[in-house]
């Protein structure tokens, strides 16, 4: 239902709050473990039949995507509603209903570039979990330069068939679609990449894990073969792909800037300062004994604060309709820092304890720790390369000029 920016905001808390009261399930209050994350889609596995039955309550309220219009399955609220609604969300600790590249990265772009009849037929799944998507970026040779991609699209009259190679597609094979760049036209590079979507239990498509260093396997080569895609499922025009990119680009380095790497940035991981408290000591007066780390964990601590404090005001920004434009490729740039530089400072501080990530003779939460730093290196990597958004940075920010 739409809201009416008339009702009394102290109104709309007092119903939202009831609303929540009766709705959010007890087990939904309580601090969420990694693997107790619903991304959504046909293949999610609820270990918590709660977590089922808060995706569905939050998704038919359209409170996946507070402000998404009404009219695509979204809540319809206002900014300031949705305010209303993240404080009282916050006030009982309730997990988030869903995790989703949809409603981070995809959906806003559809909203954006998609015709009304996509819009009505992927938006609404996405804001009630139904549908998991996955980003055909990154290809085996077309990673920092992304706009040298290969991946072919072929007119066929009837449909449009697809072949090639994607790369680190997180989570292609538990994805149930893919927003896809493709190659429309191969005589010039910029203007000849098309925006497409399709099914990935199409045939042709096929999907395999890569495992990292860390021991997981969140990332996918995919492969696609004489992929057969209806000509409605196009995003855009047909070659003009490459404004939607960058815009949902945008939109995923804001969303990695806002919620962390991997997923969850570490959730049910302490800081830096309790695991040194425990590994290494204090002294008379609490302070760690070690006065250049506590130093450096300080420096950390602010540098994290004002971090937050910039993306809070990137986001009111975004919502006031003001252009942040490249200020995604600078918080993108910032937020890998952190994340490396913390889980740097969290090893350090479990002394011997952070040299194991498997096998006997460690503590299974410090193996944990010590997985997310091997995983953290990949942060200046994903969502653009710190060496991609440095330049974006120098040239689009600071207006400076290549070297030659």
């Amino acid at each position: 239902m739409a809201y009416d920016e008339s009702v009394d905001l102290e109104q709309f808390r007092a119903e939202t709050r009831e609303w929540l009261e009766e709705n959010c399930p007890p087990s939904m209050r309580t601090p969420m473990k990694d693997d107790e994350i619903v991304w959504g889609g046909k293949r999610e596995k609820f270990k918590n039949p709660e977590a089922k039955l808060w995706l569905e309550r939050m998704g038919e309220k359209g409170w996946t995507s507070p402000e998404w219009p009404a009219k695509y399955g979204g809540g319809g609220l206002t900014r300031a509603q949705n305010r209303v609604l993240q404080e009282e969300l916050r006030r009982i600790k309730a997990r988030p209903a869903l995790f989703s590249f949809g409603l981070w990265m995809f959906g806003p772009a559809l909203l954006e570039f998609g015709n009304e009849e996509q819009k009505l037929r992927f938006i609404p799944d996405i804001v009630k979990g139904k549908t998991r998507w996955c980003q055909g970026y990154s290809e085996p040779g077309a990673g920092s330069d992304l706009a040298d991609l290969q991946t072919r699209c072929e007119d066929k009259g009837d449909h449009y068939l697809i072949n090639g190679q994607k790369v680190w597609t997180s989570y292609a094979d538990k994805a149930d679609w893919i927003f896809c760049l493709v190659r429309t036209d191969t005589s010039v590079k910029h203007e000849g990449i098309s925006f497409i979507l399709f099914d990935m239990e199409s045939p042709g498509v096929e999907a395999r894990p890569i495992q990292l260093i860390s021991g997981e396997s969140p990332f996918c080569e995919t492969f696609f073969s004489d992929v057969k895609v209806p000509k409605d499922q196009l995003v855009g025009d047909v070659n003009g792909g490459w404004q939607i990119a960058k815009r949902l680009l945008q939109f995923e380095r804001s969303s990695i800037s806002a919620g962390g790497f991997g997923g969850t940035g570490g959730s049910g991981i302490l800081g830096p300062e309790e695991y040194a408290k425990m590994h290494i000591g204090t002294d008379n007066e609490g302070r760690l004994i070690d006065g250049d780390l506590r130093g450096r964990i300080t420096d950390h601590k602010m540098y994290a604060k004002a971090f937050n404090l910039t993306v809070q005001r990137q986001a009111e920004q975004a919502k006031a309709g003001q252009q942040v434009g490249h200020t995604a490729s600078i918080l993108k740039y910032g937020a890998a820092k952190m994340n490396q530089d913390r889980h740097e400072l969290l090893v350090e501080a479990l002394g011997t304890e952070g040299l194991g990530w498997e096998g006997e003779g460690f503590d299974p939460s410090a193996k944990k720790v010590t997985r997310q730093w091997l995983r953290s290196k990949g942060n200046s990597i994903e969502g653009g390369t710190s060496e991609i958004n440095l330049n974006v940075i120098s040239k689009r920010v600071l207006g400076l000029k290549d070297h030659k």
